[in-house]
């Protein structure tokens, strides 16, 4: 069996049995496996694509093994997944991806599953994947489209609601399609520590299409980069990157401000607004309730001038004096669903159920953030979903007056606010602007 398939099957069972997340526990097998480019590019692709679309191969498998994929050994199911990605997807000779799944079978459960695998995989491949979905998502409903793209029915329906709110009802198939699209990575050049023209050069990528900071690759090891090693750069969405450079260009800044990132953790925006925040003699407090995440924000901020951000360990519901920040931003924790793109395991991770719980804690979050505000300071309200229940409904509910977040946005990435939807909120989305599905509110506190 070839090292890259060993590499792909091993993050499939760490995502299942362990919980893991494929895109931190990737680096580490490809390191221990020594592949080298193509092949850990390989790899990578594998395990992430039978993540992604393991509710299309499951209802394949089901047709192919004539019986629930469910009821099969965890490194049977996980195996005919990454079998079923190689020949559905990756134009992989069919006579290897059938050899090969069958050896990691017997491998990891013996002759007898292996025989089992044979069988299947041999009819997995008597089809295309085009011929497969005729079969087992036919039509344009709703539970068609879930097999067809591979995302839970619920999740599909939440994404239809906030399209529609978004004034982009019928592009269902368009956001659904790029959530399957593996993203290409996205640096930050961070203010004041690198020049984006020295990230270009250094990295071979291209400038991003809205964020000053941002630089894209088309590929390589981010981390073998001088400004990333050294932080003065990191791995950062560009719809993050815009989100939270929102909040600085809202108006201007003060050097007595004190700034406040309440839910810190890992740290990506605490060390772009750290950045801004030095150029500007402004003060941040980057709040983490976990302390290993708080270790995180730590490294990420390392590059920011000494005495710029302060990162503590606690609960944002309790932190604080009342008035005492100037500009606050709450990256709320969220359902994810925003960036299915990154995250190919998220989207089998959440349930519907699992809204309600959020959504209070996000009540929560804001409610105290608006305490925490000062008279007349902003506050940036971030989710990476755009599900309506975590994003307008919440907003909805403040008591602080919502401004055009546009005009800050437009300001920023030298657009104008009309781009930007109906405001006064930005959502952004995959299909349409490249990012993640971020979505922003800016908030005031009357004087």
């Amino acid at each position: 069996m070839s090292a890259a398939r060993d590499v792909a099957y091993r993050c499939v069972m760490a995502v299942g049995d362990d919980d893991a997340y494929a895109n931190l526990v990737m680096p580490g097998l490809i390191d221990q496996a020594r592949l080298d480019g193509r092949d850990a590019a390989f790899a990578t692709e594998l395990a992430y694509g039978a993540l992604r679309m393991r509710g299309q191969y499951d209802a394949i498998i089901a047709k192919a093994a004539r019986r629930d994929p469910a009821s099969l050994d965890p490194e049977v199911r996980a195996a005919l997944w990454v079998g079923a990605h190689q020949v559905l997807a990756m134009r992989v000779p069919s006579h290897a991806a059938v050899s090969e799944t069958v050896d990691l079978v017997r491998r990891e459960r013996g002759q007898g599953a292996a025989k089992f695998a044979n069988a299947v995989m041999r009819r997995v491949t008597e089809k295309t994947a085009d011929a497969w979905l005729t079969v087992i998502a036919p039509g344009t409903s709703r539970a068609a489209k879930a097999v067809r793209f591979s995302h839970p029915e619920w999740v599909v329906a939440e994404f239809e609601r906030a399209l529609a709110a978004d004034g982009r009802a019928g592009e269902i198939d368009a956001l659904l399609e790029a959530d399957n699209a593996a993203a290409r990575v996205t640096l930050a050049a961070r203010p004041g520590l690198a020049e984006r023209d020295d990230v270009l050069a250094e990295s071979g990528g291209e400038a991003g299409h809205w964020s000053p900071w941002a630089v894209t690759l088309a590929s390589g090891r981010p981390g073998d980069l001088g400004s990333v090693a050294e932080g003065r750069a990191a791995v950062q969405d560009e719809g993050s990157q815009v989100a939270a450079g929102a909040l600085a260009s809202a108006r201007p800044m003060a050097p007595e401000e004190r700034w406040l990132d309440m839910c810190a953790g890992p740290g990506g925006k605490a060390a772009l607004l750290g950045a801004i925040a030095a150029q500007q003699g402004v003060r941040l407090d980057a709040l983490e309730l976990h302390p290993h995440r708080a270790e995180l924000v730590r490294s990420s901020v390392r590059a920011v001038p000494e005495g710029t951000v302060a990162v503590h360990v606690g609960d944002a519901r309790e932190w604080g004096d009342e008035g005492a920040y100037q500009r606050i931003v709450l990256d709320a924790p969220c359902s994810g669903l925003g960036a299915l793109r990154r995250r190919p395991e998220s989207r089998w991770r959440r349930g519907l159920d699992d809204l309600g719980e959020l959504v209070a804690l996000q009540r929560s979050l804001l409610a105290r953030a608006a305490r925490l505000l000062a008279p007349g300071g902003i506050l940036a309200y971030i989710t990476c979903s755009p599900v309506v229940a975590e994003t307008r409904d919440v907003v909805a509910g403040s008591a602080l007056r919502q401004l055009d977040a546009r005009e800050a946005v437009a300001a920023l990435t030298g657009t104008t606010a009309s781009d930007w939807g109906a405001g006064p909120h930005v959502q952004l989305w995959p299909h349409a602007h490249g990012t993640d599905a971020m979505f922003l509110a800016l908030l005031e506190r009357p004087d």
